[in-house]
């Protein structure tokens, strides 16, 4: 595997980080901003719905740019949004620049999984995506539970920092080792029109509302885990660090398995990793007042819900193999509408009076619908490509005047 990708991995590490901490510098924050924790929730909906708009609207305004520029400009603005939220005098400010680092966040998740895509062979792509979504899981282990620690011994501005740090390391390694490239002239230059056309292909639209069904079925559980887990299973509140961090453990337990075996078995990965998810989170439902139960299944909805990443990535660039930017950005948008979704029917099901157990319950549901859409995907392919096989012996038909060869 090139360094580059490795480089690319280090960054989404950096913005994964930043993604999910403040999950656990909700409290400090507000009490320092002086909001309440649901306003202060809403910067984490801020950036899920910044990553939803930007993913797309930044891969097409930087559809012609070289791919090394746009990383490194990106990279370099959401650093700086980090800084601006570390300086933040007030939650206003504060907001603004999680939008635009959500915005650079989305914008690099897309090209650079188009860039990752470029520098290997088509059956190592879902290798390539499993080093980036590495980052992201390894992010769950390390950065976000650090975050935490740093919030409470050093103040929610410090995490901040702490990223914009990381950022600062993996934009010199982006500058150090991604190759530059110029911009595709005459006949391949990168047209927005000709990208469009993946959208024509109802194969993308199914991958779409794959991805988004299975984030949304691991995220309505994981944005009310800590709930479930003391208010259900009687766990201490200091146990939860822990419990995440195997979580995110089993993320990257999950992401090493599905890099290896996706490139080779493509529909049997999304079969099993989304029907894997569906159990957990039924067996959670049913079980989530057994603390050892409870963090068994975390680890493995970990495990099953990261394994799916590569290859549904893998299967939106084959999809779109003309549109590779357009692809990575679809693929963002996807997973981040889910990880919008997720939450919000979480959400809901809890202020419908069913209790934490249903949220489990609403995940399994979730998953079990990408199943379904997963195997709509691969019977539309196999009559598409009967069709493709048929139509030559139609045309050989046709050509010998319509009769059929004697013996």
């Amino acid at each position: 595997m090139p360094p580059s990708v490795y480089v690319l991995g280090l960054a989404v590490f950096a913005l994964g980080t930043s993604e999910f901490m403040l999950s656990g510098l909700l409290q400090p924050l507000s009490r320092d901003l002086g909001v309440s924790i649901p306003r202060a929730g809403l910067l984490v909906s801020a950036f899920a719905v910044g990553m939803v708009v930007g993913a797309p609207l930044l891969a097409a305004a930087t559809l012609r740019l070289p791919r090394r520029v746009t990383l490194i400009a990106l990279l370099a603005v959401f650093g700086l949004g980090q800084v601006a939220g570390a300086l933040a005098p007030t939650y206003g400010v504060l907001f603004a620049s999680r939008v635009i680092s959500a915005l650079a966040c989305a914008g690099f998740w897309a090209v650079g999984a188009a860039v990752a895509m470029s520098l290997v062979p088509v059956n190592t792509r879902a290798r390539a995506m499993a080093v980036m979504i590495g980052g992201l899981s390894t992010a769950n282990i390390v950065g976000v539970p650090a975050g935490s620690l740093l919030g409470q011994h050093a103040g929610w501005r410090s995490a901040f920092w702490a990223v914009a740090a990381m950022s600062a390391v993996a934009l010199a390694g982006v500058i150090a080792l991604v190759p530059r490239t110029e911009p595709a002239k005459d006949a391949d230059r990168p047209r927005l029109r000709r990208e469009l056309r993946i959208y024509a292909d109802k194969l993308v639209w199914l991958n779409v509302v794959t991805i988004a069904l299975n984030a949304a079925a691991v995220f309505a559980v994981f944005s009310y885990l800590g709930p479930l887990l003391t208010d259900v299973a009687g766990m201490a509140e200091n146990r939860l660090p822990t419990v995440l961090a195997l979580f995110g453990l089993g993320g990257l337990i999950g992401t090493a398995i599905g890099g290896r075996i996706s490139d080779g078995h493509l529909f049997g990965t999304m079969y099993g990793g989304i029907a894997a998810s569906t159990g957990a989170l039924a067996l959670l439902a049913l079980f989530a007042r057994i603390p050892a139960a409870a963090v068994g299944l975390s680890l493995l909805l970990g495990v099953t819900a990261f394994m799916t990443a590569p290859a549904l990535n893998a299967r939106m660039f084959n999809l779109g193999d003309a549109a590779p930017t357009l692809a990575g950005a679809t693929t963002t948008s996807s997973f981040n509408i889910g990880n919008t979704l997720g939450p919000w029917l979480g959400g809901l099901v809890i202020s419908a009076g069913w209790g934490y157990q249903a949220v489990a319950w609403t995940g399994a549901a979730l998953a079990a619908g990408a199943v379904v859409t997963t195997a709509l995907a691969s019977l539309t392919q196999r009559r598409a490509r009967r069709r493709t096989a048929a139509a030559p012996a139609a045309t050989a038909l046709a050509s010998s005047g319509g009769a059929a060869p004697r013996r």
